[in-house]
């Protein structure tokens, strides 16, 4: 490619070159990489033609063609993805957000409201006096995009990841919720004590005498009324068969959930059991094949109203349950 060209030109160039390295959805891809290195938006692109991308611009639309070529998501090259109609940033730090996973937080919303609905308390839901946290929160994207369907509550968002939390404060400051969002680093729910109105980290030797029990009291541990999390739940035994996309550029630890994928379920849901109030909820995405493991663990006198709501795929893709 030349260094300068109109738009109709780069378009079909920078097309013909991820067709030909089997990227998918290769059009948009184009489009999208052109858009950010112009900042312009689809209409304005298709209504000129034959505007010249100035050398510099045209420079960047051919390193991000090859680099989208190469395999690299086009989200890590522009650094933004949108979810639940806000843009988020995303590095390689964190997992790009999918559209699936929006439906973790309708079947949060459509719970909590029932729950109000059956305490007989105003349907108008603004999370006033809601405590929730978000387990493995990544981008933030979830606890970010509850924050602003529910700005009455307090939040909680962790993860195992410094680096993933980095950017999920800057997510939280740009949709301005940074004030109501606590960030806190730790595996899970692992070597934390919720109070009734803050998180810390456990004194270490408290976390070794815990062993597999939760260290806090029963009146500390019963905090949340909602506990969401999009754990990781790639099997390692599927590695080879993902895409190239997801396998060498999405963060490992973000992905994998264990050997069969579905291994972190089972303390997820044991550490929500001892950490939600008592009718409080339980929402978690599931990977494409994790339903037959996850489903009995919430099959105990812990939990009652169990759901699973499919995706737009028809796979299962949610499930939520009440703790007793």
């Amino acid at each position: 490619m030349e260094r300068t060209l109109d738009i109709r030109t780069a378009l079909k160039r920078g097309i013909a070159e991820l067709r030909d390295a089997n990227v998918p959805s290769c059009t948009l891809a184009a489009e999208l990489l052109l858009l950010h290195v112009l900042g312009r938006d689809r209409a304005w692109l298709y209504a000129h033609p034959e505007e010249v991308v100035p050398g510099l611009e045209a420079h960047r639309f051919i390193s991000y063609i090859l680099r989208r070529a190469d395999g690299e998501p086009t989200q890590y090259i522009t650094g933004k993805q949108e979810f639940w109609g806000m843009e988020f940033e995303v590095t390689p730090d964190v997992l790009i957000p999918r559209p699936e996973t929006e439906h973790v937080i309708e079947v949060a919303l459509d719970r909590l409201a029932v729950r109000e609905i059956r305490a007989g308390r105003k349907q108008t839901l603004t999370g006033e006096g809601l405590h929730l946290i978000d387990v493995g929160t990544g981008s933030g994207c979830i606890a970010i995009a509850l924050a602003k369907q529910l700005p009455g509550a307090r939040i909680i968002a962790t993860d195992i990841s410094a680096a993933a939390l980095a950017v999920a404060r800057r997510n939280a400051a740009r949709h301005e919720v940074a004030d109501r969002i606590q960030f806190r680093e730790s595996n899970l729910l692992d070597g934390l004590t919720v109070g009734a109105r803050y998180i810390v980290p456990l004194q270490p030797n408290l976390a070794a005498d815990a062993q597999h029990e939760s260290p806090v009291t029963s009146h500390e541990s019963r905090s949340f009324d909602l506990l969401v999390s999009n754990p990781p739940y790639i099997g390692r035994n599927e590695k080879e068969t993902l895409q190239r996309e997801v396998r060498d550029h999405e963060p490992e630890v973000a992905l994998y959930g264990g050997e069969e994928g579905y291994e972190l379920y089972a303390e997820l849901i044991a550490q929500a059991a001892r950490h939600l109030k008592p009718g409080g909820l339980l929402v978690l995405e599931l990977g494409h094949n994790s339903l037959p493991a996850v489903q009995p663990l919430l099959d105990l006198p812990n939990w009652t109203n169990a759901a699973v709501t499919n995706d737009l795929a028809g796979i299962p893709r949610v499930i939520a349950a009440e703790r007793t």
